[in-house]
């Protein structure tokens, strides 16, 4: 039995059936990862690995099974984890040189839940700096690689974990999701990405990019398995004043309910110049298919769709300048040396430490929130998103959840955008509109270009209505 081809339900009954053991499991996947992942061109999904943690939980899941004892949902399940959210005695650094050897005394609540949950945690995964980045070319420690064409970009920010699942690294993974750093990344590589409702799952332990907009979620090779790592990491969490205390359905029950029925809106917005005739015509094959299956599609309108990505990135700026303030030198990260005055100590150490982009949006932010140009822009841009929602609430009074592209094309060549932050932020075109509005959404992939890039279909659905787009993605 290879383990590297299994699912987590195949994977917990062979454990329990003693056909195979956790250990073995992650002996295996650590063995993948030193050969195919790790070194000069390779993916380079992960940052570090945890063997001594792996193979202790691993040990307990197998001790558990050979006792005969009802294993834990997700046990012996191989994970890999962002390197945004900090983890208890391992290396945990944003991709940034500031925090480049920030060891955390404590764990991510949806990493502890994992592992509560019998999963093993393989290591840490390659992203933009602090979450920053639509392709994971801004990590301090080199570019993640697309595992279906090593010249290309994953996606991010989230690439290393999206990366790691497509190139069977990992069964499963977490990542975080603040402009579609979920969803592209999971388009861009071929695997499932899902981002729930803002609140569902807690933050608590996710290094800040900004407050409001940050989702964490989980990557998978089916929408099955994003379901049942979905089951075990939402939930309230009194460490975390925003996570919402609404129960959590049965995710893999809600899957297996018929689709029929269901309407489904396609906004005009999502369909226009700048997509891609190849992303169109695998999206609209997809949208098809869900017809077939018994679905209403009905043509519906975003007006304010035009305005998501400027009011994006004020605000997401604005709060990664007032999160990111922190990082100065003094209680924790990286610190300049032989600097004579504090000033001069903290400028050094934020422009040794912070990349390019992660200094641009500070500017950007600081600039929004700055005296005389808040009301400008950090104000208007907040009421923006007001009116966004609303065109959401008024869509979601017709359908059931709305169908779009995840991108407007497939996985773009590494250093393609590198010189044009516009163009590069336009990436998320599709996908920032459900930050703003804290909706939930999901990549599921729907075909692939004529050169064989994987193409993704997303599904956005009404607040903490994921089984609904489970479902929806689950027919795809």
């Amino acid at each position: 039995m290879d383990p590297l081809n299994l699912n987590i339900a195949v994977l917990r009954e062979a454990i329990a059936n003693k056909k195979t053991t956790a250990t073995a499991t992650a002996e295996s996947y650590l063995a993948k990862i030193a050969a195919e992942d790790q070194g000069a061109g390779k993916v380079n999904a992960f940052l570090v690995t945890s063997k001594e943690r792996a193979l202790a939980k691993a040990a307990e899941i197998d001790a558990m099974a050979a006792k005969g004892d009802t294993l834990p949902p997700l046990a012996g399940v191989p994970v890999g984890i962002k390197d945004v959210m900090v983890t208890k005695g391992l290396r945990t650094t944003a991709g940034s040189k500031i925090l480049a050897d920030y060891i955390p005394p404590y764990d991510c609540t949806a990493v502890a839940r994992l592992e509560t949950a019998g999963a093993v945690v393989l290591g840490k995964l390659n992203c933009d700096e602090f979450a920053m980045g639509s392709s994971n070319e801004n990590s301090a420690w080199g570019p993640v690689r697309n595992p279906h064409d090593l010249t290309r970009v994953p996606g991010g920010s989230s690439g290393g974990s999206a990366a790691c699942v497509a190139a069977h690294t990992a069964m499963a993974s977490l990542g975080s999701d603040t402009g579609g750093s979920i969803r592209q990344p999971a388009a861009f590589c071929g695997v499932v990405g899902l981002m729930p409702t803002y609140g569902r799952v807690s933050r608590y332990g996710l290094i800040a990019f900004a407050s409001s907009l940050d989702h964490i979620g989980p990557f998978a090779n089916s929408v099955e398995d994003a379901a049942r790592v979905l089951q075990v990491i939402a939930g309230r969490d009194p460490m975390d004043s925003t996570s919402a205390d609404v129960p959590v359905p049965d995710y893999s029950a809600e899957l297996q309910k018929p689709v029929k029925g269901m309407k489904l809106g396609v906004p005009v917005e999502y369909f226009g110049d700048g997509l891609d005739p190849e992303v169109r015509s695998s999206v609209e094959a997809a949208i098809q298919k869900l017809a077939n299956a018994g679905c209403e599609i009905v043509r519906i309108s975003l007006p304010h769709t035009q305005y998501a990505i400027p009011a994006y990135y004020l605000v997401a700026t604005a709060e990664a300048s007032s999160n990111l303030a922190r990082f100065d030198g003094v209680r924790y990260g990286h610190r300049a040396k032989d600097a004579s005055v504090l000033g001069a100590m903290y400028r050094r150490s934020r422009d040794e430490g912070f990349g390019a982009e992660v200094k641009r949006r500070i500017m950007l932010g600081t600039y929004a929130l700055s005296a005389g140009y808040y009301d400008a822009y950090y104000l208007k841009a907040q009421r923006v998103r007001t009116l966004l929602a609303r065109d959401f609430d008024d869509a979601f009074a017709k359908v059931d959840a709305i169908v779009t592209p995840t991108t407007p094309t497939p996985a773009f060549k590494l250093g393609e955008k590198s010189d044009d932050p516009v163009a590069m932020y336009l990436a998320d075109i599709y996908t920032v509109t459900a930050d703003l509005t804290g909706n939930p959404g999901i990549s599921v992939p729907c075909g692939k270009s004529k050169s064989g890039l994987p193409i993704g279909l997303q599904v956005l659905g009404k607040h903490f209505d994921e089984a609904g787009i489970l479902r929806i993605a689950n027919a795809v």
